[in-house]
């Protein structure tokens, strides 16, 4: 291929909107070793915690500068009462976990180790609230518990369990996936509960909050209609001060398969590689059509869409519970990462967050935890996360890539090129995705607008497109500097062997 056949204009001096550093969230449910032997430990147990909390597991997330944590759940928030993860852990009462297979959940990990593992994050609080089988008192109480300063009945409870200083949680969720495991509701029904529990999340002192309604399964368009028509005048009502909730969410996972057969993390066909990759990219088609919708009843794109669940889904390893879905993560995960991530970027304008499923242990982790010896995988998705930090809170870039080619797979072209940018402090990070399996190309970034100073490059690849980290080889996929970047009379050239993803960091003036 031609060093000028493949190219990405970029003009570094026209920003267009912010990269919420929230599109980098995670999600953390009661859900197969997520939290219990993935965040949690306990106090007794011999790998160094602190109050139960893995201290490992910490340390690597701030890597990540992780921006915001979404906890209980999932399918698991609309069965968990939050009274029953408070007070002394061993008077806590027991509860089914009946979602995620069907164990018994002693709720030692409750609202107060939750909110001190947000603190030792330096993330904030996402909590989702109880809509399908709690109450609307229990959804204000709640908020009243974590965030009221004062001697109230909450915030009196709070202190008599140790804790006298309100929280912030700035970020809450009225229930999760009312159409399925939130209670199976019609999409007028559940509008409706929206507006009423979101009424009773109450802004308490100095706590401001932005409430997420539940929105729509991939492609239900309908859903996200129903909430924004549920809104009325988002100019302003007489009588209303402000919108009940501030934005939906929308949850899209990729599979090759049917749920029943989803296919394998590490054991797939070059077929299935592409599959994957291109179900990966119809998030750019999920984003445009859920934001239309959004934008005709809401121009001044006022309310945020939250991406709260995303991620690749496989079937279970081998010998494992079905219902913890713990699975491998390899270089192929990582790229779908990645084309998910310049996806956001282009879509930063309207989605205001976006989280992982799941952080640890469970579908596309950051981390593994060995259940015998304790060791902790950073995982390929991990490294691509850590590569985009410079993205956060920056100003997005157009990236218009010119002349890449493009495969037909499963119904849809898919790019074998993905790229995106954007600019803070006088550099501009720019990452870039060969999803070739088997092919090299080499990029011209024709770079307009500045002046480029000093040049750096990062990669993540490795010989096997299934290549994954494992205890015994925690870093057989790991990024390192990458020296294929080259000056070039539009800007730079940056070589791209296969099934890689680079980021090239460019000083400018």
């Amino acid at each position: 291929m031609s060093h000028e056949s493949t190219r990405v204009v970029i003009d570094l001096d026209l920003p267009l909107s912010r990269i919420s550093r929230h599109l980098y969230g995670h999600f953390a449910e009661h859900l197969g070793r997520c939290i219990y032997g993935g965040f949690f430990v306990g106090e007794d147990s011999d790998i160094p915690n602190e109050a139960g909390i893995r201290l490992d597991v910490v340390d690597a997330l701030r890597e990540l500068k992780i921006p915001n944590l979404r906890w209980p759940g999932g399918c698991f928030a609309d069965d968990y009462h939050w009274r029953d993860g408070i007070g002394p852990v061993g008077e806590r009462p027991r509860m089914v976990n009946s979602h995620w297979g069907d164990i018994v959940e002693d709720n030692s990990f409750g609202t107060h180790e939750f909110m001190q593992l947000c603190e030792m994050l330096g993330a904030d609080a996402y909590v989702n609230g109880n809509v399908g089988s709690g109450t609307v008192r229990e959804m204000s109480e709640w908020i009243e518990y974590l965030t009221r300063a004062d001697d109230s009945p909450m915030a009196a409870l709070r202190r008599a369990n140790g804790r006298d200083e309100p929280w912030k949680v700035p970020f809450f969720g009225i229930g999760n996936e009312a159409w399925g495991c939130g209670g199976n509701m019609r999409a007028e029904a559940y509008t409706d509960l929206a507006r009423q529990y979101a009424t009773y999340v109450r802004d308490h002192g100095d706590n401001t909050v932005y409430r997420i309604a539940a929105g729509a399964n991939t492609d239900d368009y309908r859903w996200t209609a129903s909430l924004m028509k549920g809104l009325g005048c988002l100019g302003g009502c007489p009588g209303e001060s402000s919108t009940p909730y501030q934005a939906l969410s929308l949850h899209y996972y990729t599979m090759t398969g049917p749920w029943d057969s989803k296919g394998s993390a590490t054991d797939f066909t070059d077929d299935e590689w592409y599959v994957a990759l291109s179900r990966a990219f119809r998030i750019e088609e999920l984003l445009t059509r859920h934001s239309t919708v959004m934008d005709g009843y809401d121009p001044d794109k006022r309310v945020g869409l939250v991406l709260d669940e995303w991620g690749t889904w496989w079937d279970v390893e081998e010998g494992t519970n079905p219902g913890f879905l713990y699975q491998q993560n390899t270089l192929r995960d990582a790229l779908v990462a990645s084309v998910h991530f310049d996806s956001f970027h282009r879509h930063s304008d309207r989605l205001v967050m976006a989280n992982i499923a799941q952080t640890v242990n469970v579908l596309q982790a950051m981390l593994l935890t060995d259940p015998d010896t304790g060791a902790l995988v950073k995982t390929p998705t991990f490294h691509v996360f850590e590569m985009n930090t410079g993205h956060h809170d920056a100003g997005a870039l157009a990236a218009h890539v010119v002349g890449s080619e493009s495969r037909h797979v499963d119904g849809r072209d898919l790019p074998l090129l993905s790229a995106s940018a954007s600019t803070k402090d006088g550099s501009a990070l720019i990452s870039l995705s060969n999803l070739d399996s088997s092919s090299a190309r080499t990029v011209v970034l024709d770079l307009r607008g500045g002046d480029l100073g000093e040049v750096s490059a990062r990669i993540l690849t490795a010989d096997d497109t299934a290549a994954h980290n494992t205890p015994q080889d925690p870093d057989r996929i790991a990024p390192v500097a990458h020296d294929g970047v080259r000056p070039h009379p539009r800007g730079l050239e940056v070589d791209l062997p296969a099934h890689s993803y680079v980021t090239v960091s460019v000083a400018i003036s």
